[in-house]
Order: structure tokens, then C-alpha cells, then sequence
């Protein structure tokens, strides 16, 4: 099959990928080479053994916390406003300075640095179709971004992005840009009812776009010597802190808007970044670092997101230390699942959220009953509130309430916006709620 036949194949569902699943021998492989991975970063971090984290599943011995009370006061949170050296952020100006503090120590500490020097992407349509999603007109493009691979021939890296907009608009309209998921549809489980997010969004005049992040970085630590980061250090191990895959996926982000203000039909500032779980931490971390994002959807990102790692709720920062999850960090970050607690970090997930400010972002989230603890739906929220003095300062307006409010209370007026649904891991009931959220600054 040649490139193009390929590409449109891999493309032919817009949110999930229609690969076959990778075999047990082939994920046992997978995880074997990741946890070699995982104890060679230990061993240059001179680590011998880490705190176990507790279980998601809540009949389990361990199971994660899921009692409020037992949550911890964390008073110990570093406040956004403080400078390093202790004295008080009082003016946007010195906010400014103040924000690069907090990059410096996100990067060292926690999602890792990019690398001085990253090869150029050009991208190429390989395919565009006129067609309808639901009685919307539309024109889809496959994109492929193709990685300048010259100074190491051996690793070959290409973006998959699909770009969706209304057939002719009359004039550049505004764009989601959506992590998308990379694995099968699951067809026996029925579509929700009412038009899909892609539809509302249509409704309204928009255009959505879908990134693959596993096209150019895989989701474990056997693909972390190959890839974007592979690319990079040439097929060599990480450095301490070494961009980990969601500093990778965000950079992923960052190349799609490159293409999308070369397209007239995009509304290049009026670009929201949106995903769920591991890519609502990808989306937080894309919208904290890249400032031509307009607005940030974050679904369900949790624990390495927007939830307050010092609380003592879900998933803790030893599950995400441990060889599953240790990939999407720097590898420093290991440390804090060792001979360093959660409450040594010099940074929490509020100050991620202060980074995006004073641009708008929505924390959405699931029901804890049918979605579970393990995101820690509080945590999100609270960290929300922390973040709220920021945008106060830069003269906006944080989260509405300092109260957690409850269930499918929708709290829209600030520049901080949060609602937990009624549904699971999902962010599918609040996208109503987003695109009246985000219409109030769109339309100006």
C-alpha cells in the first residue's frame, strides 16, 4: 500500500485511530523494554527504590484514598505569586519574570526541557474530500508533518493531523484542536445521543482538528529512544530533565498551529486546545507553554495535570513515577517518588494553570461515581481556585466560588470555568457548556 492509501486508512476515524490491537506478546515487549528504561533513569538518578503507589481500583488492599478527610491540608502549597527568593509578585510585569521562574522549575523538576535545537516540519496534504458530517457540509484535509530526519536518518518521525472545516465559510472561522486517541472504536458501545462535539461545533460555524501524539512519540518508555525525542538525542538515553512525552505531544500541538496559520480558513486566534486524560494533561501542559492557543478544554487530566499532586486523593505522584506513566515526565521527576515526597516539589498543578492566564480554560471533569476517585475531581477544582489570584492580577477573573460545588453545577462566569458531569471518563456532556463558555469571548 502505497503513503497516500496508507495515511487515508490510518485517518478514516477522526478521534480514534482503526488500528489492531497490539498482540500480549507484543505489549508484554513493550513494557519489559519500558521498565528497563525506567530503572537506567533511576540508576543515573542514583535511586535505588521507590514508595509503591496505591491502586485505582477501589476493592484492592491498597486502593487509593477516596476519604476527604484523609486528603491532607497541603500547607505547604507554593503560592504563584512568590518569587523564588521569597518576595511577592505584585504587578503584571513582574508576573512576567515570575513565570519564568515557574518554566524553569515545571522544566527541570517535572515535564522535562526541550531541547535547544529541534528539526523543522513541513507539512503535506495527502488527501482532501468534500463531504458531510451530519447536514453539515464539509472539507476534510489528511495532513502528514514530515520531521527533517538529515541529522539522523535512522529515526523517521511524521505528525498525522486531520483538519475538518465548514465547506466555503465566509470567513476564517475558529478551530478545536483535539489530542486524539489512537486505538479502536469500540462498535458495540452505542454513540451518546444528540449531535457529536464535531457537530455542535459545526453547528456553531466551526472547524475541528485532530492530532495524533502517538504518530510522532509512543505512550511508553520503550518508544522514548525513538520518535521525536529518539530523533533528538539520536537514539541515546534521557538526560535528567529531558523533555518527557507530554512536553513532546505539546511540542506536537505547537507544529499544528504552525500549519493551521498558513490555512485561511482558520481562525489562527481563535485556536482552542482540548483533550482527555492523559492528553487533558498534554492539552494543559500545550496551552501553559504555547501562548497562541486561545483557550484551553481540559477533560478529566487529573493527577500530572490540573489536580493538586500534594493532595492525598487518587492517583498519587508514585503511580506516575512508576515505569507506566514515568515516560511523560522528565525523568528528574522520578526523584519525587523516592528520596523526595510530593510536598518537595517546588511547583503543583495551580501554577501550570496560572501559566496559561490570562487566556480562558475550562477544567472538566466525570462523576466520582461513575468515573471514579482516581481523577479527584476536588483536586482539579482546587487547584483552579489557587490559580485564581493570578488571573485576578493580570485584571481577569478567577473560578466564581471557592466552594466545591455540586455535581452539573456549571461555573462559566469567570476565566477559570469548571463543571464536574453526570457522565464517566469523558468530556462529552460539558461540550455544551464549553462553546458557551468559549462564545463569550469569541464573538468579541
Amino acid at each position: 500500500m502505497n503513503k497516500r492509501l496508507y495515511f487515508i486508512y490510518l485517518c478514516t476515524l477522526l478521534s480514534f485511530q482503526s488500528l489492531a490491537q497490539p498482540s500480549q506478546q507484543q505489549r508484554d515487549s513493550l513494557n519489559k523494554l519500558s521498565a528497563e528504561d525506567h530503572q537506567l533513569m533511576m540508576k543515573q538518578l542514583g535511586i535505588t527504590s521507590l514508595r509503591p503507589g496505591p491502586s485505582g481500583n477501589p476493592e484492592a488492599p491498597n486502593a487509593a484514598n477516596s476519604d476527604e478527610s484523609k486528603a491532607s491540608p497541603y500547607t505547604n502549597l507554593p503560592d504563584a505569586l512568590v518569587f523564588n527568593d521569597g518576595t511577592k509578585v505584585r504587578t503584571a510585569r513582574q508576573w512576567e519574570k515570575r513565570k519564568q521562574e515557574l518554566f524553569e522549575l515545571f522544566s527541570k523538576e517535572m515535564y522535562g526541557r526541550m531541547p535547544a535545537s529541534i528539526p523543522a516540519v513541513t507539512w503535506e496534504v495527502v488527501s482532501q474530500k468534500d463531504t458531510v458530517n451530519g447536514n453539515y457540509p464539509v472539507r476534510v484535509k489528511h495532513l502528514l508533518g514530515h520531521v527533517d530526519n538529515r541529522s539522523y536518518p535512522a529515526i523517521k518521525v511524521d505528525i498525522q493531523l486531520t483538519l475538518t472545516t465548514p465547506l466555503n465559510p465566509p470567513s476564517a472561522v475558529h478551530l478545536v484542536l483535539e489530542f486524539g486517541w489512537n486505538f479502536p472504536v469500540n462498535r458495540n458501545t452505542p454513540p451518546p445521543p444528540g449531535p457529536t462535539w464535531q457537530q455542535q461545533l459545526l453547528a456553531k460555524g466551526w472547524g475541528y482538528a485532530i492530532l495524533i501524539p502517538t504518530s510522532f512519540q509512543a505512550d511508553n518508555g520503550a518508544g522514548l529512544r525513538a520518535g521525536i525525542i529518539g530523533l533528538v538525542n539520536k537514539g541515546q538515553l534521557r538526560k535528567a530533565d529531558d523533555w518527557g512525552t507530554l512536553r513532546a505531544w505539546a511540542w506536537g500541538a505547537s507544529r499544528a498551529m504552525d500549519y493551521l496559520e498558513t490555512t485561511p480558513e482558520v481562525d489562527a486566534r481563535r485556536v482552542v486546545i482540548e483533550g482527555l486524560s492523559r492528553y487533558g494533561k498534554a492539552a494543559l501542559v500545550a496551552m501553559a507553554y504555547e501562548p497562541r492557543f486561545a483557550m484551553g478544554l481540559i477533560g478529566s487530566s487529573g493527577a500530572g495535570g490540573a489536580k493538586i499532586l500534594r493532595r492525598v486523593f487518587g492517583e498519587q505522584v508514585e503511580n506516575l513515577a512508576a515505569s507506566g506513566e514515568y515516560h511523560w515526565f522528565a525523568p528528574n521527576f522520578i526523584k519525587y517518588a523516592g528520596p523526595l515526597t510530593p510536598n518537595d516539589l517546588p511547583v503543583d498543578a495551580h501554577e501550570l494553570i496560572a501559566l496559561c492566564a490570562p487566556r480562558p480554560v475550562f477544567i472538566s471533569v466525570g462523576s466520582s461515581t461513575v468515573e471514579g476517585h482516581w481523577i479527584d475531581a476536588k483536586g482539579m477544582f482546587v487547584a483552579g481556585v489557587h490559580a485564581s489570584p493570578v488571573y485576578e492580577l493580570l485584571g481577569k477573573k478567577g473560578l466564581e466560588s471557592k466552594e466545591f460545588p455540586p455535581q452539573e453545577t456549571a461555573l462559566l462566569k469567570g476565566d477559570i470555568a469548571y463543571r464536574q458531569h453526570e457522565g464517566g471518563h469523558t468530556v462529552g456532556p460539558n461540550w455544551p457548556f464549553f462553546i458557551q463558555f468559549a462564545e463569550r469571548y469569541f464573538k468579541k
